[in-house]
């Protein structure tokens, strides 16, 4: 058996879904989050060996699964570096985990959700999709309502998002199956205005929960996969510029918030926006922007959250309404927000800008208006973000008699995010050629090679 024969990525879906049936009922907080630690450190292992297997064999060699011969999971130039980057996500968040959050700690709903994601982004077939798609909006139900907290926000958008994607899938002609899907990919990426379920989902789940299940952007995948290749020129367009104005609306919203976890949901729903954004304008460019930034924003986004949830680990929830000077006692949290931040809109030297500066090159040249509009609203999440920094870190110096550092573990996770996003800053050549290829082979499916 050699390294490519091994099925990594089969095994990477396998584990944390192995895990969540044995740990999900440990009653020892501890215990559970030490079990859940090490299932979500083999699952990384092999994420990382799936990704690096295929590159080894970019024909996806012994990575491909056959079931009735058929191809249930196989890797590709795009989802290749998004399962390792999913399993690397869950990872850190696990291990960030402070010990008063491991008493409200999911283990068997995060290690359920991270096997179902993986799973998601490691197949093409549309019903399987669509299917784990669905069962996917499953985890944030279950943890609103073991902690007593109002589902019909999110009930009935799910609800929406799914009848639209099966109905879309079963739909007979092209035209309809296309609108019916891209109006799926509305709801569940919060586009204005469905959007009420994210910032339900961020206001009532766990934090950890919430930033696992909006970070990995689903919807995008859901949109290349399913949009991209076969949709007409004018539902592109459409879902473009609900995507434009929905970037706006949610950056102007952040900018004003009273809550730091309502100003999270609104900064990444327009960052999220931003990226969909690209799929509008389909040429090479604009494209690898838009694949770039969803990396990005997946790292920088996942990083500014875990900043937040370990300031309310701290401090419990905490109010944007005055200065709360918190630097003098949590400086790695300060440094860790502002990086974060930055690199979310696309900061010199981070992860983010040079995909930033490939999305806008490649909207100016096609329709300059795009370009200016996807600017403004990266401006005014700039804004946002500067804004809440210095509500959270300076002014009035704030006292406290025990210690406010954060610890190891959570300063490993944030460094490890923060090495990421100014090491792919610095030398951003490998992750923008494997976007450029994901690009390259999203444009041929729709039959625009001629465009490379």
């Amino acid at each position: 058996m050699t390294y490519q024969s091994i099925p990594w990525l089969e095994i990477a879906v396998l584990l944390p879904l192995t895990g969540a049936v044995l740990f999900g009922r440990i009653r020892d907080p501890l215990t559970a989050w030490r079990c859940c630690l090490f299932a979500a450190g083999a699952t990384l292992v092999c994420g990382v060996a799936s990704w690096v297997a295929w590159e080894a064999a970019p024909d996806g060699g012994g990575a491909a699964t056959r079931s009735l011969g058929a191809t249930v999971f196989s890797l590709d130039a795009l989802s290749a570096p998004l399962v390792a980057l999913i399993a690397l996500l869950h990872f850190l968040t696990v291990l960030s985990t402070t010990r008063t959050g491991m008493n409200r700690f999911p283990v068997f709903w995060l290690l359920a959700g991270e096997s179902l994601v993986l799973a998601l982004f490691g197949c093409t077939n549309p019903w399987v999709i669509g299917g784990l798609l669905a069962v996917g909006t499953l985890p944030p139900y279950f943890e609103l309502r073991s902690r007593g907290r109002p589902t019909p926000v999110y009930v009935s958008h799910m609800g929406l998002f799914v009848a639209l994607l099966l109905g879309g899938l079963a739909a007979p002609t092209g035209a309809l199956s296309s609108v019916l899907v891209v109006g799926a990919v509305l709801v569940r990426s919060g586009t204005f205005p469905v959007h009420a379920w994210l910032t339900d989902v961020v206001e009532n789940c766990s934090f950890g929960t919430a930033i696992l299940h909006v970070t990995p952007i689903a919807a995008m995948y859901a949109a290349v996969r399913l949009v991209l290749p076969t949709a007409p020129e004018w539902v592109l367009d459409g879902i473009g510029a609900a995507s434009l104005v929905t970037a706006v609306y949610a950056a102007g919203l952040a900018a004003v918030q009273s809550d730091s976890r309502r100003f999270f949901a609104y900064l990444f729903l327009s960052l999220r926006s931003l990226v969909i954004v690209g799929l509008e304008l389909h040429t090479a460019i604009s494209l690898t922007g838009a694949l770039a930034l969803w990396v990005s924003v997946s790292l920088s986004a996942t990083g500014l959250g875990l900043t937040l949830r370990s300031l309310e680990a701290r401090f419990g929830r905490v109010p944007l309404t005055d200065y709360r000077g918190l630097y003098a006692q949590s400086p790695a949290l300060a440094v860790c927000f502002l990086l974060t931040g930055l690199a979310a809109v696309g900061f010199p030297a981070t992860l983010g800008f040079v995909a930033t500066e490939l999305l806008v090159d490649g909207a100016v040249g096609v329709n300059p208006a795009v370009g200016f509009v996807a600017l403004f609203a990266t401006a005014l999440n700039g804004v946002a973000v500067m804004r809440v920094y210095f509500l959270l870190f300076t002014g009035t110096r704030h006292t406290s008699g025990v210690s406010l550092n954060i610890t190891l573990r959570e300063r490993f996770a944030l460094l490890t995010l923060a090495g990421i996003i100014i090491g792919g800053g610095l030398a951003p050549q490998l992750y923008i050629d494997s976007c450029y290829r994901a690009a390259g082979a999203i444009l041929y499916d729709r039959g625009n090679a001629s465009a490379f």
